[in-house]
C-alpha cells in the first residue's frame, strides 16, 4: 500500500466511531429497510389474497402486519437517524480537535506553501465531508447487503428462479451504474475539494484586502475572480448531480427490468406450485429492493469524495514535519523553579536557524547572554532574520548550536512550557473580535477585573480605556477598531498578565511615526516589570535614553 493510500486511510480511520457505537444505527437501519421490503410484499399479498375474499381472520395476521410494518419503518428510520448522527457528530468533533492539534505544530513553517483559502477548506468543508464515510459509505454498504442478502433469500424459499432473476438483475445493473458514475463523476469527485478552497481563498482575499483592493480599484477585478471560482464549484456540483440522476435512472430501470423479468420467466417456471397472493408478492419485491439497492449504489460516489477530502487533509496533517519544526522530546526536561543565581534566563552559543524546507540559513552564529531585568536590543535591516530568531528562542523554529533557557537546553523542553517562560509579542499581534476584557483573559483566566485595569493602566491605555467605556469595549475584527500602537500595548498588557520572566517585543513600533515610536517604545518598555528579561526587535533607531546589549544581524 502506497504511503498516500495509508496516509488516507489513517486519516478516514479517525472520523469513523468506534462500532460499538455505529452498532445501534445499523441494527435500527435492518430494521426500517427491512420494513419498508416487508410492507410493500405484505401489502401486495393482502391485496391479492383479499381479491380472493377468504374469511376475514384469514386476514387479520396480514392487516395487523401491513400497519406494523407501516408505523416500524418511519419510527426505525427516525430513530436510526437518531442514533447513528448522534455517533457521527461526537466523532466529528474529536476528528476536528485531533485535525487541530495536528495542525498546530506546522504552524508556522510546514505550511507556508498553503494558501489560507486551502487550509481553511481542508479543516471546515473536508474535515466535515469525513463524516460521510460512517453516514453515508460504511453504514449503507451494510444495512444494504443485510436487507438484499435477506430478501433474495426469502425470494429464492419461495421461488429459486425469482431470486435468480433478481440477483442477476442487482449486480448488472450495480454494475453498470457504478462503471458510469466513475465516468462521469470520478474527475468531479477530485475537482470539488480543489474548488471549494479556490473560492474560500477567493473570499478571504475579497474581506481581508478590502481597503486596498479599493484603494487601487481592483475591487471588479475580484468580483470576478470570485464569480470564477463560484461558477467553477457549481460546474463541479453540477456534473456530481448528472451522475447521481442518472445512477437514480439506471436503478429504477433496473427495477423495472426485475420486475419484467420475474413475472416473464419465473411465473412460467413455477407453474402452479406457487400461490397468485404469494407471486404477486415476488414481482412487487425489486420495487422496494432497489430503492434500497439504490443506497448502496450512492456509497461509491460519498466514498470518492470522502477519499478527496481525506487525501487533502492527509497533505496538511500527515506529512513528515520538516526537520525545521521542533517536535517534543518523549521525555521532555523541566524548567527551575527558581533560577540558579548567576545563571541566565537565556544563553544561546553558536546558533543557526533556518525556514522549514529552506537550503541555507535565515540566522547564523549568533551568541548572546540574557539575565533578568536586562534589555537585549537586535538590530537589522528587513529580510535580515530578526523574526526568525524570535521563532527560534520561542521553539516554533528548530536551531543548532547551543541555546539554554534558565540553564536548561531548550530542545530537551516541552515547547508549551518553553513558551510560558518566553512570550512573544508579534509585530502584528492578534486581537480577538470580543471586548478588551476577553482579549486580556485568555492570558490569565483567573484575573479579576482589578488587576486587568490596573495591568492596563500600566501599559498607558488607562485614560484612553475609560474613554471607551471600559473593559466592556470592543476592539473589533482583526482589532479593527484600534490603533496599531494600541494593539501593541495590548499585546504587552497580555504578556505582564501571562507573567512571562523573558518577553520578546518583535518590532513594536511598526507603522507607527518616528515622534509616536519614540513615545510607544519608552512606554513598552516601562512598563515591563524590572525583574523580567526583555529582547526588543527593531530595525529603526532607538530614542537616546533607551539602552542595552546590541545584537545585530
Amino acid at each position: 500500500m502506497s504511503a498516500t493510500v495509508t496516509a488516507r486511510e489513517t486519516v478516514i480511520a479517525r472520523a469513523v466511531p468506534m462500532t460499538k457505537r455505529r452498532m445501534p444505527g445499523i441494527l435500527l437501519g435492518v430494521l426500517s429497510d427491512g420494513s419498508a421490503v416487508g410492507l410493500l410484499a405484505l401489502s401486495m399479498w393482502l391485496i391479492v389474497r383479499a381479491g380472493e375474499q377468504p374469511p376475514v381472520l384469514h386476514l387479520t395476521f396480514a392487516i395487523v402486519g401491513v400497519r406494523a410494518l407501516a408505523v416500524g419503518r418511519a419510527a426505525f428510520r427516525y430513530v436510526e437517524r437518531l442514533s447513528s448522527h448522534d455517533s457521527a457528530l461526537k466523532q466529528l468533533a474529536h476528528l476536528r480537535t485531533e485535525t487541530f492539534e495536528r495542525l498546530i505544530p506546522r504552524v508556522p513553517g510546514a505550511l507556508e506553501t498553503s494558501k489560507r483559502g486551502e487550509v481553511l477548506s481542508a479543516f471546515v468543508d473536508d474535515v466535515d465531508q469525513l463524516q460521510d464515510e460512517a453516514l453515508r459509505v460504511r453504514q449503507p454498504k451494510i444495512v444494504s447487503g443485510i436487507v438484499i442478502g435477506l430478501t433474495v433469500l426469502v425470494v429464492a424459499i419461495a421461488s429459486i428462479p425469482a431470486a435468480l432473476v433478481l440477483l442477476l438483475v442487482l449486480v448488472l445493473s450495480g454494475f453498470v451504474a457504478a462503471w458510469l458514475a466513475r465516468r462521469l463523476a470520478g474527475e468531479s469527485d477530485r475537482e470539488l475539494a480543489a474548488a471549494r478552497s479556490g473560492l474560500m481563498d477567493a473570499l478571504l482575499e475579497r474581506f481581508a484586502s478590502a481597503e486596498v483592493l479599493a484603494a487601487f480599484d481592483a475591487l471588479p477585478a475580484q468580483r470576478a475572480r470570485i464569480a470564477a471560482a463560484e461558477a467553477r464549484l457549481a460546474a463541479v456540483q453540477e456534473r456530481r448531480a448528472r451522475s447521481a440522476g442518472l445512477t437514480g435512472a439506471i436503478v429504477a430501470l433496473g427495477a423495472g427490468i426485475a420486475t419484467l423479468g420475474i413475472f416473464l420467466i419465473a411465473l412460467p417456471a413455477a407453474g402452479e406450485s406457487i400461490s397468485a397472493p404469494v407471486f404477486a408478492a415476488i414481482v412487487v419485491v425489486p420495487a422496494a429492493v432497489f430503492e434500497v439497492y439504490a443506497q448502496l449504489l450512492a456509497t461509491f460516489t460519498a466514498r470518492r469524495a470522502v477519499e478527496a477530502s481525506a487525501d487533502r487533509i492527509a497533505e496538511l496533517t500527515e506529512q513528515p514535519l520538516p526537520a525545521e519544526i521542533p517536535v517534543d522530546p518523549a521525555s521532555p526536561a523541566k524548567l527551575p523553579a527558581a533560577v540558579p543565581t548567576g545563571t541566565p534566563l537565556l544563553a544561546a552559543q553558536h546558533l543557526s536557524v533556518r525556514h522549514a524546507g529552506a537550503d541555507h540559513d535565515a540566522v547564523t552564529g549568533i551568541s548572546f547572554e540574557l539575565a533578568a531585568g536586562e534589555l537585549l536590543v537586535i538590530t537589522g535591516p528587513s529580510g535580515s532574520g530578526k523574526s526568525t530568531l524570535a521563532l527560534a528562542l520561542t521553539r516554533l523554529l528548530e536551531y543548532r548550536g547551543e541555546y539554554r533557557v534558565a540553564g536548561v537546553e531548550a530542545n530537551t523542553l516541552a515547547g508549551a512550557d518553553l513558551r510560558s517562560f518566553v512570550g512573544l509579542c508579534e509585530q502584528s499581534p492578534h486581537l480577538f473580535d470580543s471586548d478588551i476584557r476577553q482579549n486580556l483573559k485568555f492570558a490569565h483566566e483567573t484575573a479579576s477585573d482589578d488587576e486587568l485595569l490596573a495591568v492596563i493602566e500600566r501599559v498607558g491605555l488607562g485614560p484612553w480605556l475609560a474613554e471607551r467605556g471600559g473593559l466592556d469595549a470592543r476592539v473589533g475584527e482583526h482589532g479593527a477598531l484600534v490603533s496599531g500602537g494600541q494593539a501593541q500595548r495590548i499585546a504587552l498588557a497580555r504578556a505582564i498578565l501571562a507573567d512571562f520572566p523573558v518577553v520578546i517585543l518583535d518590532e513594536p513600533t511598526a507603522g507607527v511615526d518616528r515622534e509616536r515610536a519614540d513615545v510607544l517604545m519608552r512606554d513598552l518598555l516601562g512598563a515591563i516589570p524590572d525583574d523580567r528579561a526583555v529582547v526588543l526587535i527593531t530595525h529603526t533607531d532607538l530614542p537616546t535614553d533607551v539602552t542595552g546589549a546590541r545584537l545585530e544581524l
